[in-house]
């Protein structure tokens, strides 16, 4: 596969995917999704490639999720509501070697989330982290959301989806969404030394050690294909259509006439 909305480089052992699309905060289209997909498998059945870093082109985002131009009711792609988001996340959680998160600038929504599913995430100080789909009426029913609370708590989690607020690298690290902030001009080098103490370690340990730990939520692939399905259900109602509306007008939602 030819690639036009991402960047995969290899370097001595390390595989760098970076989504490349700067002028959009590196949102994700059904296009960005299928190169993705391929990237990671290519990385992940590499035997010469040790561990994945994943990234945000640009330095302003790693990704703010879904393009919400290319959201009418439904994404133009495949899977059940137009992004193949389900082959996405096994892809990351799937590859028998550790993913890194380099997040730099903003990671929210479905940013937010990919990075969640990475293995490590190290952060620079200009990183926001936090969700936004009740903000635009979306939703991750599944990993954005139930293994969301297995990393961070039930009650960060919920404070995350209900108020839509945004989080620090400083706060994401003591709350358990990241492992590290480092200043900007530290993040490749903090990347690097990760990377590279990875490597000395025996890969066949490391992808039974990352099997193993994702064997106890395996089950919420089975969540979130079922959760996505009643999403593609949401994003037909009229109140889905006002978040996106809202959104491209750049205006505040009016979601308080579909409250019962």
């Amino acid at each position: 596969m030819s690639y036009r909305d991402i960047l995969f480089e290899t370097n001595e052992g390390v595989a760098t995917i970076t989504i490349n699309r700067p002028e959009v905060y590196n949102a994700f289209r059904a296009e960005t999704c299928e190169e993705l997909i391929d990237a990671f498998k290519r990385a992940a059945w590499d035997d010469a490639i040790g561990v994945v870093v994943l990234t945000g082109a640009g330095g302003k985002a790693f990704s703010t999720g879904g393009d919400q131009s290319a959201h009418e009711g439904q994404y133009q792609g495949r899977g059940t509501i137009g992004l193949p988001l389900e082959e996405l996340q096994a892809a990351i959680r799937d590859a028998p070697k550790p993913v890194i998160a380099r997040v730099q600038g903003y990671a929210i929504g479905g940013g937010n989330v990919l990075a969640l599913l990475c293995d490590l995430t190290i952060a620079a100080e200009s990183a926001v982290f936090g969700q936004v789909g009740p903000r635009v009426g979306s939703v991750d029913p599944g990993f954005g959301t139930a293994y969301m609370a297995r990393v961070i708590g039930e009650k960060r989690a919920r404070e995350m989806w209900f108020l839509c607020r945004q989080y620090s690298g400083a706060e994401a690290v003591r709350m358990g969404l990241a492992n590290v902030v480092v200043p900007d001009s530290e993040l490749d080098k903090e990347v690097e030394q990760w990377c590279q103490e990875i490597l000395e370690k025996s890969p066949t340990a490391l992808a039974i050690a990352k099997y193993s730990m994702n064997a106890d939520s395996a089950h919420i692939s089975g969540l979130s294909a079922m959760g996505l399905q009643t999403v593609k259900l949401f994003y037909g109602t009229e109140e889905s259509k006002e978040g996106v509306q809202a959104f491209k007008e750049k205006r505040k939602p009016e979601f308080g006439k579909y409250r019962t």
